[in-house]
């Protein structure tokens, strides 16, 4: 494609968006691709980027790491070139943003699974180690386990299997995907192992949710933001804390520190890949289908994901986990066919 050409794309881009609904008041448009979102997502997105800029004539996509929550909130905000074209999310939208998004006019949503990871948790090289489940990990985090105060300093007092060391965990803040998914695969199935506080999902949901989701703020869980590398480097510098964060950031840091196993199972790609990892989540990127043939190279940039994704692909050589049979061809329709979420599925 001449550069004479990619220009023209362009300018006939610009009318095509401004047609399309450009609510941001400027009438402007672009010819970079712009996503937000997940932390999690961001090295895989990056990944993908300089591959698009260096196989295609296209400009480079702007990438920026905002969180889940911070990037869907920037996605349906509208339509127009004054808003991301592609939101990258650690977990599933929320029927609410999916609400939000129709309310502002961003009504056809594309859902892609990209890849899995895992929620893992670590130590530094030769640290701490401990054989966790749900249940530990719940009643070590917790704000207030089964609706009781929070009385555990050491991990021992959890469990006289595990060490009498005291609590210290670094994690992602309430923003993050990372966080949600650690609520759901972790403390939520901790928390259910007490039958009444289960019960509470049926009866009173906003206790349920505060009982078995709120995180302790003592300073036994430290909001590291949203910066997974940075948790890494906590970590390392004290041999008796303890991380969250992807999957991915393990496997890339394996000379600094060590998967914590949970329910006897390591966090390892094929743990993961099998869902035999208690902390196994699927990884998201959403995209407006309105953007699609107004902002130059979207679809290409989306046909370079699907060429990087597979099991020997680029993107598991820096820790993401590929799909299984049944979401890869729906991952791979979703690239090709375009098809749209009716959000009937969303919780």
């Amino acid at each position: 494609m001449t550069k004479t050409f990619k220009f023209a794309l362009a300018a006939a881009s610009a009318l095509a968006l401004t047609a399309c609904g450009d609510n941001s008041g400027g009438g402007a448009t672009r010819d970079q691709i712009k996503a937000v979102g997940s932390s999690t997502v961001f090295p895989f997105a990056k990944a993908v980027s300089e591959a698009f800029a260096r196989d295609t004539q296209f400009a480079s996509p702007i990438i920026e790491s905002t969180g889940t929550g911070g990037g869907m909130k920037l996605f349906c905000a509208g339509v127009g070139a004054q808003t991301p074209d592609i939101a990258h999310a650690s977990r599933r939208m929320k029927a609410g943003e999916f609400a939000d998004c129709q309310a502002n006019g961003v009504t056809d949503i594309i859902e892609v699974q990209v890849g899995l990871d895992g929620i893992a948790l670590a130590s530094s090289k030769g640290g701490i180690m401990m054989n966790l489940t749900p249940k530990m990990v719940y009643e070590a985090l917790a704000a207030s386990p089964y609706g009781k105060e929070q009385t555990a300093k050491n991990w021992s007092d959890i469990d006289p299997s595990l060490p009498n060391q005291p609590i210290l965990v670094y994690g992602p803040p309430s923003t993050s995907g990372t966080r949600d998914a650690l609520k759901e695969l972790i403390l939520e199935a901790g928390c259910k192992t007490d039958a009444a506080t289960a019960a509470l999902k049926e009866t009173d949901e906003d206790r349920y949710d505060q009982v078995c989701t709120e995180v302790r703020s003592d300073g036994a869980y430290v909001d590291q933001g949203e910066q997974d590398n940075l948790i890494v480097q906590k970590i390392e510098g004290n041999p008796n804390a303890v991380g969250i964060f992807g999957y991915s950031y393990l496997e890339e840091n394996l000379d600094k520190v060590q998967g914590l196993p949970m329910n006897g199972v390591d966090p390892t790609y094929e743990n993961i890949a099998s869902f035999a990892y208690p902390g196994a989540r699927p990884l998201f990127m959403y995209v407006k289908k309105a953007h699609l043939d107004a902002i130059p190279g979207l679809k290409e940039f989306l046909t370079q994901w699907s060429t990087m994704w597979a099991r020997d692909g680029a993107l598991a050589k820096i820790g993401l986990v590929s799909n299984p049979d049944d979401a890869m061809a729906k991952a791979t329709a979703a690239v090709t066919e375009y098809t749209t979420l009716d959000g009937s599925e969303l919780k």
